[in-house]
């Protein structure tokens, strides 16, 4: 407990993150800048993205609509084995904590109507219940994706490999993209293991983060350092949060870093976006060539995506099938 107490005294920073234009034609230019940001602590901000505030503005005002909704109502879409669909609070957990973490979510995939490991056709709201909710997800989504695959030509110069790499079939060609709809609420208590949202990094490539204006999400630029010191990450009006995850970090052998972040609440309800890019479940996943040499061999053994995924997946959720049988 004391470990705690002095490891919440340090939290007292906010954290200032490299800004990335992706209007700026000199690619190169912002190839060197994302990769200073990734070595330093994988969090970065994205400009001049393409995405309108008014979709934007729209896909929160349908989140809080569907949060908005009775208990029951929302049980109706209650998550599928493949995660789609509605996650009640304390659904989810992180390592060392004592009780799950104090959101909703509602998740959302690609639309497929053939089952993959990771997609099957969504589950959506009764569009009587909401209307419109269905079409204005889809199309966030679409951008959001859009947005992702052009940081992912931006990170491969950084990591010197040709801009389009990612793009094969294999990879981006057929990507695992996943949109998750956010409600914290409640007051965070770090020192009793209450969060927001615990400590943890993301499991695939990249992560795209719409929030509100409501401070909460923090992160942990060295996890090693003893006490971990901890930096809140505001938003900015017209830029997107961006953070590596740790798919990319096993990519670049360990060069990039996939950050520890948390979220606390602070009493009031808070929304957020969360946009999270993997590759096709095919994928191998394994040190890229420029990232490895003689004295730097590989530190991380090859992996399939879907393996991967599949395991941290399972070591994050609290089984919900009593309460499915319940409704």
């Amino acid at each position: 407990m004391e470990n705690k107490t002095q490891e919440e005294a340090s939290t007292i920073n906010v954290s200032s993150l490299t800004c990335i234009d992706l209007a700026n034609t000199n690619l190169h230019q912002s190839a060197d800048a994302l990769k200073q940001a990734c070595l330093d602590c994988g969090f970065f901000y994205v400009t001049n993205h393409g995405i309108s505030e008014e979709l934007k503005d729209e896909a929160f005002e349908q989140s809080k609509k569907f949060f908005a909704l009775p208990l029951d109502e929302k049980m109706k879409v209650l998550k599928n084995e493949k995660h789609q669909g509605y996650s009640p609070v304390l659904s989810q957990i992180s390592d060392n904590q004592i009780h799950g973490d104090y959101k909703e979510s509602f998740f959302i995939g690609i639309e497929s109507s053939n089952d993959t490991p990771f997609c099957r056709a969504n589950i959506w709201p009764n569009p009587d219940v909401l209307p419109g909710w269905q079409a204005t997800m889809e199309k966030y989504h679409q951008e959001a994706l859009r947005v992702c695959k052009a940081i992912a030509r931006v990170l491969a110069l950084a990591l010197d490999v040709d801009g389009d790499y990612f793009d094969k079939p294999e990879m981006l060609g057929n990507p695992l993209a996943f949109m998750r709809l956010l409600h914290y609420e409640g007051m965070s208590d770090p020192s009793k293991g209450i969060y927001g949202c615990g400590p943890h990094s993301d499991f695939g490539m990249m992560t795209l983060l719409a929030t509100d204006s409501v401070m909460g999400l923090q992160i942990c630029k060295d996890r090693d350092v003893k006490p971990r010191k901890w930096e809140y990450i505001p938003s900015i009006k017209g830029a997107y949060i961006v953070n590596i995850g740790d798919l990319l970090e096993r990519w670049s052998n360990g060069i990039f870093k996939s950050a520890l972040h948390r979220v606390l609440g602070n009493g009031q309800d808070r929304y957020s976006i969360a946009f999270f890019l993997q590759p096709s479940h095919d994928c191998i996943v394994e040190c890229l060539p420029t990232c490895q040499s003689e004295n730097n061999p590989p530190k991380y053994p090859a992996i399939k995506c879907s393996t991967y995924l599949t395991q941290r997946y399972q070591d994050s959720q609290v089984d919900l099938s009593i309460d499915k049988k319940q409704t």
